[in-house]
């Protein structure tokens, strides 16, 4: 597996540890780290990655939002919200291609979540590229 596709996994469970547990975000993905031995590049990415996506959590909730109508967050899955959490701020921040995100997203959503919520992960992400963010 690829060193961002793995940095990519421990974001997205970070978030979900914090979500659920209210750990710090730091430590949540410290404690992702104890579990297995990380390169330091794929640590590096998936801390930076977990607490921006952290940080801007308010602002792409706000997204999300608007996105998923009729699907209040309290509606949906904490895990499919931390893959929309990390998945949208990827793709506001630019630096990765958008195919990229949206397919590590849905196979994320494929692995820890349900094949409805990789529909819905990648309905609500396509949404936001053609109507939030255009390319």
């Amino acid at each position: 597996m690829g060193k961002r596709r793995t940095s990519r996994r421990l974001s997205m469970q970070a978030l979900y540890q914090t979500e659920v547990s209210g750990t710090d975000i730091a430590e949540a993905i410290n404690n992702l780290f104890e579990e297995e031995d990380f390169i330091p590049e794929t640590k590096k990415f998936a801390r930076e990655l977990a607490k921006a996506a952290w940080k801007e959590r308010a602002e792409t909730d706000e997204t999300i939002k608007q996105l998923a109508k009729g699907w209040p967050l309290d509606r949906i899955g904490k895990v499919d919200l931390s893959i929309l959490r990390l998945a949208i701020y990827e793709l506001k921040e630019g630096t990765t291609p958008q195919a990229i995100i949206i397919n590590e997203a849905v196979e994320l959503a494929k692995r820890y979540s349900t094949a409805e919520a990789a529909k819905f992960i990648n309905g609500i992400l396509g949404t936001y590229l053609t109507t939030v963010r255009p390319a």
